[in-house]
């Protein structure tokens, strides 16, 4: 069978249903812009022990850890920080805490920077860095929102 006969044989509807969504995701070309979808950790509320084996790096200032796709952080002056892994510019989860600068939040696949309170510090991106609040009791370190 041909395939004009077997395509007008399915009838245009199924013709519609099978070629539509390969049409759309093919189409989708964002050309490296933003995006302004926010796939950011929601419902962030946890606990990390200074003293357990996982904050290790939190110690020295300038160090960080990762958990929970959350970027945990000590500032160089001694106060702690926590952001978004996930980058605002193209969703990438590469963001880590770097002390060149003062001390930013830098995402390593396109380079987009931010300062310790999200905004951008290079054209990059226009979109803001979610940042999650801390609170150090004794030596348990809470991040929230």
């Amino acid at each position: 069978m041909e395939r004009k006969y077997f395509l007008k044989s399915l009838g245009v509807g199924t013709v519609f249903a099978l070629t539509f969504p390969c049409l759309q995701g093919c189409s989708k070309d964002d050309g490296g812009k933003d995006t302004d979808e926010n796939p950011n950790p929601t419902g962030v509320d946890f606990t990390i022990d200074l003293n357990s084996s996982e904050s290790v790096k939190l110690k020295d200032n300038g160090g960080f850890i990762l958990k929970k796709k959350v970027v945990v952080a000590k500032n160089l002056e001694g106060k702690f920080v926590a952001a978004s892994q996930i980058c605002a510019h193209q969703q990438t989860e590469e963001v880590r805490f770097t002390s060149n600068d003062g001390g930013v939040f830098h995402c390593s696949s396109h380079g987009a920077r931010f300062n310790q309170e999200g905004k951008p510090l290079n054209s990059v991106t226009a979109n803001t860095l979610k940042i999650y609040k801390t609170q150090l009791t004794g030596t348990t370190l809470r991040i929230f929102e």
